[in-house]
């Protein structure tokens, strides 16, 4: 019995360390309070002037969630604040809009790895 617990114990925290990401993983959440990034992201995405506000506080609100985790070098803060991010942008766009916003954070964050591999 205690093979079985302690089986599914290590199993279960190398799921969790394959999923979690490092705290520099994160640096795409940066760019979404950059000026012309965010008016980009806006025409982008379609969405009206107050949906455009309410992103707007949600970003700034995420880039002081991942500067305290950054701070506290904590992944666990980070990735509360990606649900944060994620969670929130969910309830304010509609189902289209909020794919075409998953669409651009994982292109985001997967293409900085291109460009390093390119560079190698």
């Amino acid at each position: 019995m205690k093979k079985i617990v302690i089986l599914l114990v290590i199993a279960f925290a190398s799921i969790n360390a394959a999923n979690s990401m490092e705290l520099s993983e994160y640096k795409v959440f940066y760019k979404l309070t950059d000026t012309a990034t965010f008016n980009a992201l806006v025409r982008y995405l379609d969405v009206n002037e107050e949906q455009a506000d309410q992103l707007n506080y949600i970003f700034d609100l995420t880039e002081r969630k991942l500067n305290y985790a950054n701070k506290k070098e904590s992944t666990v803060a980070a990735e509360k604040a990606m649900m944060f991010n994620l969670g929130n942008s969910k309830s304010i766009l509609n189902k289209e809009q909020y794919r075409k916003y998953l669409i651009v954070l994982n292109v985001s964050r997967f293409s900085d790895y291109e460009n390093l591999a390119e560079n190698k």
